[in-house]
């Protein structure tokens, strides 16, 4: 092959990289700049990047102040490797992209001033530290944008953003809110203010208007519920309408609308990017097609031995059987010509995981093939593949779970539960008897494995537990604790069992990696609000064991809280003394309850402006971003739920039974069938170019799991049916001028978005 056909061929196999992957980067079309690209996008590149972030993340632990404190030199010299290694990532980066595009990349900008300033803060603060001054590393809450920046995490990037486009909408709901909340609080004063009631704590009651307003706040959350009536409630039982009108109003007309518009907003403007993504998409597989394509007759295509080589390139470790299954699905009439309606959606093809299965025998009928095979033996398998034989073993876990909430020391109890563990191993014995034991145990099977597993290890800790019962001078609670654990979570298979369970189980296994792009949003937020916390609260609160003598330990080492509900309620441990309590602080926080205690306690030992940092931490969080990933699983959980198999997924499964070598999902129960993934160095397909070679006897193709490899692959499935299987869409050069917020206006349903 000539040298510009093989630039061709990388090129182009790179386009298909990027659309199998979703990835939008705009790249040099350069020989050396594409190769340079194939190496900023190789995984240990990926992950050596994410290494170095966490690293640069992780320095909290061990800097003042310090959960596992270190000397500032140390933690310098780490912090400023982590920081050359982001400029070398960024000046790779910038090797590959066109240097318009690189400047006008925002991101590439957030990344050079947060070195730049990250820089200037060492200095600044290693030469205060030299001069014996006190400073604060204002630079750390800047970290994040390491995480956030890099092209890897554009999933965070997307949240982000979608949290930027529903501000506005936000902002008004939010606006309208907050005076409610101001004129509920003047009212309260008016009515309250002047009756010289009391608190429980012995304080004068609504008499403040700042005070009133903050706790009139909290009640949305109904932290403080019914706390905070009680006072008025105690003097007129017709207060009690006041407090009521304003929960209605403000906790569920309010809050509810809150979650109406995030919902309705976020999934317009993420609808958008995902328009966007898969315009990107298709474009990338165009322009693929356009660099390997030659005429024949009055249509252009993709020749079978470019094909091939493409494939080999951007998926060098599937096997020649995966290959030519492929090439068949992409070349219906075998004529070796891809046509570019087929070639376009190969990227999808590719991200369809295929596995290979081969016809096995079970080892029992070929070492003992009469016994195997006769009457009795036939019966008891029969058994063991019948409904009743689950459904027997099914009530024997629910008995089981009755026996476990007994009490332990009763003999009868203890003696029951060497009958349910035999009952187990007789069961995993029929069915390796049944079943051919590599398909019992394939990688597929994971309550197979997990099933196994919990038997085995329940019945090794109850015999070891058995045993050091016996020697009265060893202590054998842990391995009870241990036994306790495995028995209950046996009960977990029953999830396997019931249809339902399992439907719901799946989905929500299947919107995990969605769940992990808001846990990275989360992580962000959390830490800029730690680091913040950390410097201003850090040292006003101290936590002193259970069984000191220290009298200032009653009210957390400042005498501010003394007489305080926070330290009445020892809540001295919830402190920012350190990255790991400030973490646990946040999480509390999260989850609302009691959440006031906190912010007046901290409130108490600094400034009442204190609260203000709780306050935000409560809109960021709790309203925005907790009602965003609350919108985004519901609308992943409806799509993975309801939506029926994709139609490059069901492609594929056709091809499969019209080859012959296909199976039903119900097969795979039969015992006959084992998950056998080919690879390149496995291969069962035979050798390269036996397209029409007959196969291996007893090979057979399936579809490994209906489960989504990355976020953006459940987001396309979301809206790209929306979009025409015909329609081209922008350039790649007008798709990335395109903001997340612009409709396409070639496609008139595009106006019509929810």
């Amino acid at each position: 092959m000539s040298d510009p056909a093989q630039e061709g061929l990388l090129l182009a196999a790179a386009y298909v990289y990027d659309a199998q992957y979703n990835r939008n980067i705009p790249f040099e079309t350069s020989s050396q700049a594409v190769r340079l690209y194939y190496l900023y996008n190789h995984w240990a590149m990926q992950a050596a990047t994410y290494f170095f972030i966490f690293v640069d993340l992780s320095l909290a632990l061990f800097e003042e102040p310090a959960a596992y404190p270190l000397p500032f030199l140390a933690t310098s010299l780490v912090e400023v490797l982590c920081l050359l290694v982001f400029f070398g990532r960024l000046f790779h980066f910038a090797k590959v992209t066109p240097r318009d595009v690189f400047w006008k990349d925002a991101k590439n900008i957030c990344i050079i001033i947060a070195i730049l300033m990250t820089l200037v803060d060492l200095i600044i603060y290693g030469s205060l530290r030299i001069s014996s001054i006190q400073s604060v590393r204002w630079s750390r809450p800047m970290r994040p944008i390491f995480l956030v920046n890099f092209a890897e995490s554009r999933q965070i990037r997307r949240a982000f953003r979608s949290i930027r486009n529903t501000l506005p909408e936000i902002t008004y709901v939010f606006l309208l809110f907050m005076f409610s909340v101001l004129m509920f609080s003047l009212m309260a004063l008016k009515l309250f203010g002047g009756r010289n009631l009391r608190t429980v704590e012995g304080l004068p009651y609504f008499t403040d208007y700042l005070d009133i307003v903050f706790d009139m706040y909290v009640l949305v959350t109904t932290a403080n519920s019914p706390d905070v009536m009680m006072p008025a409630y105690d003097f007129s039982g017709w207060y009690c309408l006041f407090f009521i009108t304003y929960v209605v109003i403000n906790t569920y007309i309010f809050m509810s609308v809150f979650l109406a518009v995030v919902y309705n907003n976020y999934r317009k403007h993420l609808k958008n990017e995902i328009r966007k993504l898969v315009y990107m998409k298709r474009r990338k597989m165009i322009e693929a097609f356009n660099l390997l394509k030659v005429k024949e007759g009055t249509e252009f295509v993709v020749k079978e031995d470019k094909w091939k080589s493409l494939i080999k390139l951007v998926a060098p470790d599937i096997s020649t059987s995966h290959r030519e299954l492929l090439l068949r699905i992409s070349d219906e009439e075998q004529k070796g010509l891809v046509d570019k309606k087929s070639f376009v959606r190969l990227a999808d093809l590719l991200n369809i995981q295929v596995i290979t299965m081969k016809l096995r025998s079970h080892p029992l009928a070929v070492w003992f093939p009469h016994l195997y095979n006769s009457a009795s033996s036939l019966f008891i398998r029969s058994i063991v593949q019948h409904t009743g034989f689950v459904w027997l073993y099914d009530v024997i876990i629910l008995v089981n779970a009755v026996f476990i909430a007994l009490d332990e020391k009763n003999p009868f109890i203890s003696y029951a539960e060497w009958v349910f563990l035999s009952l187990y191993i007789v069961e995993i014995l029929l069915k390796l008897y049944t079943y051919e034991p590599r398909t019992f145990f394939a990688r597929n099977q994971f309550w197979n494995w997990f099933d196994t597993f919990i038997i085995i290890a329940a019945l090794i800790a109850t015999v070891l537990n058995t045993t050091l019962k016996s020697v009265s001078i060893y202590n054998s609670q842990q391995i009870l604790d241990i036994v306790f654990i495995l028995r209950v979570l046996r009960l977990i298979r029953i999830i396997d069992s019931i249809q339902r369970f399992r439907v719901i189980m799946n989905t929500l296994i299947n919107i995990v990696p969605t769940m992990l792009t808001f846990g990275g949003l989360a992580l962000v937020v959390y830490y800029i609000f730690a680091i913040v916390g950390m410097e201003i609260f850090h040292g006003k609160v101290q936590f002193f064991a259970g069984n000191t003598t220290i009298q200032h330990a009653l009210y957390c080492g400042n005498p501010s809280l003394k007489d305080s509900t926070f330290a009445h309620a020892k809540y001295c441990k919830n402190n920012f003394n350190d990255i790991v309590s400030s973490f646990i602080v946040l999480m509390e926080l999260t989850v609302v309850n009691q959440w006031h205690v906190l912010a007046n306690g901290f409130a108490l030992v600094t400034h009442q402006a204190a609260k203000l940092y709780f306050i935000t931490f409560h809109i960021v969080v709790v309203i925005m971003i907790i009602n965003i990933f609350v919108a985004f699983i519901l609308e992943a959980f409806f799509v993975e739920y309801s939506l029926e198999k994709s139609e490059v997924e069901t492609a594929i499964e056709k091809k499969i039974q019209e080859l012959g070598v296909g199976i039903q999902e119900e097969e795979l129960l039969d015992g006959k069938l084992i998950d056998n993934m080919e690879t390149s160095e496995n291969d069962l397909g035979g050798e390269e170019g036996t397209v029409k070679k007959k196969k291996p006897k007893g090979l057979m193709f399936k579809i490994a799991s209906k489960r989504y490899r990355t976020v953006d692959a459940l987001l396309q499935r979301m809206f790209e049916a929306e979009i025409s299987p015909e329609e081209e869409g922008p350039s790649l050069d007008e798709i990335l001028n395109l903001s997340s917020d612009d409709t396409y206006l070639k496609n008139p349903t595009f106006d019509n978005v929810a």
